[in-house]
């Protein structure tokens, strides 16, 4: 804290560092967040500084329109924080950045030389915030004829198990206006399996691998979860289903070894991994597949 000898600067009230040059540095915040697990109001602040040699002082001014700190007041504080300063590399130029980004918290770093002054910046409600701000976009065009960036909100919530009813309402919205993709049928089995629906969730992925943009490696997937809840029978069924549509696909000959190999039968499911191997290219996919097919020589499985 110094005296600045100008504006409202005096040995009573001395100033604090104006952490940067000239008008104020500021920082706007579009909702209320944490710092350091304080809370603050949205808005823009002035940030100034009060460092030291174990510890820095940071202030969130309500007053965010001066120049430098010389009318700085106490009274106007709407936040002070305490942190601890860092070593980092060397800055030439006094720099701020933001790192850890998560999606509901960063850290803020001021850093200049070889230092930095972290403080965290969170938000405690940030998944509300988002389904908020996802279901403004099921409004618009962005949204509402893009169905890509409904699935990705529909798995967002299914992710999260959070907005699950209307995350449904998403997705049974496409499908009704007759948008019918294998992602829009996987993201509604998604939702009903958060919400503890298991058998509704299996019931709609077996419709979506029959429509038309279904591929090998998707239909060939819900088979592998079939045998990951001991339902080798039914998932013999979904891997045929994938090598009538596809069989010549890596991934549905693949399927066909899995699913033999599950139901007991290691020397069908030999047969369709060497054919897989033969139909492979990629040099990791080859060793993957040849691995498999060294454990069904010996009579082992492959799931």
């Amino acid at each position: 804290m110094t005296n600045l000898n100008f504006g409202k600067s005096s040995d009573q009230n001395p100033s604090p560092w104006r952490a940067g040059a000239n008008e104020n540095t500021t920082i706007s915040f579009s909702h209320p967040v944490e710092i350091e697990g304080k809370p603050i109001k949205a808005g823009t602040y002035g940030l100034h500084m009060i460092p030291g040699e174990q510890e820095w002082i940071i202030i969130f001014s309500n007053s965010n329109g001066a120049w430098g700190s010389f009318s700085y007041l106490p009274s106007e504080d709407a936040l002070r924080v305490t942190v601890k300063p860092i070593a980092c590399e060397f800055n030439e130029w006094l720099t701020y950045e933001f790192t850890d980004r998560q999606q509901n918290s960063a850290t803020a770093k001021l850093k200049w030389e070889k230092m930095a002054v972290p403080f965290k910046i969170a938000v405690p409600n940030g998944d509300e915030l988002y389904v908020q701000k996802l279901r403004e976009e099921f409004t618009g065009v962005k949204t509402f004829f893009n169905w890509q960036n409904g699935v990705a909100a529909i798995n967002f919530c299914a992710s999260k198990k959070l907005n699950l009813e209307e995350a449904l309402g998403w997705a049974q919205n496409y499908i009704d206006r007759n948008i019918k993709y294998f992602p829009i049928y996987q993201a509604k089995a998604s939702v009903l399996t958060a919400m503890n629906k298991a058998a509704d969730a299996d019931g709609v992925i077996k419709e979506a691998i029959l429509l038309p943009d279904a591929n090998a490696g998707q239909i060939t997937s819900y088979g592998r979860f079939l045998i990951s809840q001991n339902k080798a029978k039914e998932a013999m069924s979904v891997f045929e289903t994938a090598y009538k549509r596809f069989p010549t696909a890596v991934a549905a000959l693949t399927g066909m070894a899995r699913g033999f190999s599950a139901n007991g039968d290691s020397k069908k499911a030999l047969k369709f991994a060497q054919e897989a191997l033969k139909a492979e290219t990629n040099p990791a996919v080859k060793t993957n597949i040849d691995a498999m097919i060294k454990k069904l020589e010996k009579g082992e499985s492959i799931n």
